[in-house]
């Protein structure tokens, strides 16, 4: 079975991954690893200013480090009414890198005067695959709709729970895992990541 890494220590990202993979690439297997299944190594800045900066800055390291083939993937909130942000600041729009209440409560402060009909906004997911050999590839994810003015829902991570989709009458935090795989930015994202991946992976036996 392909070994591939995943350049995350977020646990819930890592199931997420091996969740839409195993059921995007069927029979063609893989075993997704973390950072954590891996020896340490000092992990670099995201210095980038784009989503897709920061993935192959992420990527391209742990391939260096570790002779594997590897997913890194940034992603984010993009508020109309704040210009675009927090974009590729979300994880640590509150200061603090991973606080998903603190990041969302300071989205939520930061809008409360914008009305409903601007709030507008969308998760974006950029996934960047890096191979040994030094091929790269990347690939795009939206997923469009509204913040809302409150929390709703225990499922996800990051700003999942004030986040309506468009066509959605729960947030992503209310949405079963299948059924946020198949509307969310990420999900899209890593389907096309699957379909790369049966093609520069060669199938092995499980």
């Amino acid at each position: 079975m392909n070994k591939v890494l995943l350049a995350t220590r977020n646990r819930k990202k890592l199931v997420e991954l091996q969740r839409i993979l195993d059921g995007a690439l069927g029979a063609h297997r893989i075993a997704l690893l973390g950072l954590d299944d891996v020896e340490q190594y000092p992990e670099l800045p995201e210095t980038g200013l784009t989503f897709g900066e920061n993935a192959l800055i992420k990527a391209r390291e742990g391939c260096r480090r570790t002779g594997l083939p590897t997913i890194a993937d940034d992603s984010g909130l993009a508020v109309d009414a704040l210009n675009g942000m927090p974009g590729v600041f979300s994880a640590r729009w509150s200061g603090q890198h991973g606080d998903d209440r603190a990041n969302f409560q300071l989205v939520l402060d930061q809008i409360a005067d914008v009305p409903d009909e601007q709030r507008a906004a969308s998760f974006v997911c950029t996934v960047a695959l890096v191979l040994p050999e030094g091929k790269e590839h990347l690939v795009d994810g939206r997923q469009s709709g509204q913040v809302l003015r409150a929390p709703r829902g225990d499922g996800g991570f990051g700003y999942d729970p004030i986040f309506l989709g468009d066509g959605q009458d729960r947030t992503n935090a209310e949405l079963t895992p299948a059924e946020k795989d198949a509307v969310s930015h990420r999900g899209k994202a890593l389907r096309e990541m699957a379909k790369l991946i049966a093609k520069v992976l060669p199938p092995t036996a499980a």
